[in-house]
């Protein structure tokens, strides 16, 4: 069942608009909470909020340097979040693969 669990915090991670945004900044780099904050429409609460869930599933690292929090993309969690949808794509073909239903309509 754990690992149903951590899948979940991967698609979680990734079906919110926002946090779509905040992977997209981080692509370019390291970034603060406050610049973060000053590149999207959201107020700091809700940026807690987000960031928390993207470093839950481990798509996202977080160092803290003194009062401020920096947040970077993971590479090992965005590893796992392709390999994850490669496993899915791959057990949909497998699956389709050994599908007898052609056989059995034909006897």
């Amino acid at each position: 069942m754990e690992q149903f669990t951590s899948r979940a915090l991967i698609y979680k991670a990734y079906c919110d608009e926002n946090r779509l945004r905040i992977i997209d900044r981080l692509t370019l780099g390291e970034h603060c909470a406050c610049d973060l904050l000053d590149q999207l429409p959201i107020g700091q609460s809700t940026l807690s909020h987000h960031m928390k869930i993207l470093v839950e599933s481990g798509i996202v690292s977080q160092r803290k340097n003194g009062k401020w929090v920096y947040y970077s993309l993971n590479d090992e969690g965005c590893k796992n979040s392709i390999d994850l949808l490669n496993e899915i794509v791959k057990k949909k073909y497998e699956v389709l693969s050994e599908c007898n239903c052609d056989t059995e309509d034909k006897a």
